[in-house]
């Protein structure tokens, strides 16, 4: 498989990617879009269970040093 990367204006951007995506043998389409609302207050109610957890002695983390030494 091979891949694509192409450079455009804002202006036709949605018009490309909509174009792009009901092309028959384009298996994927990724975009640079971020993450919807929903998504971020998901990820962070996920965050703060783990935070949670943690503080409850029920999940085990790395200590900072290991995380920036890896």
């Amino acid at each position: 498989m091979r891949q694509v990367t192409i450079y455009t204006t804002n202006k036709e951007y949605n018009e490309f990617v909509q174009i792009a995506q009901n092309l028959p043998y384009v298996k994927k389409v990724e975009t640079d879009e971020g993450d919807n609302k929903a998504t971020i207050i998901k990820n962070l109610k996920a965050g703060f269970k783990e935070m949670k957890l943690f503080k409850q002695g029920k999940l085990k983390t790395t200590t900072t040093e290991d995380f920036l030494n890896l």
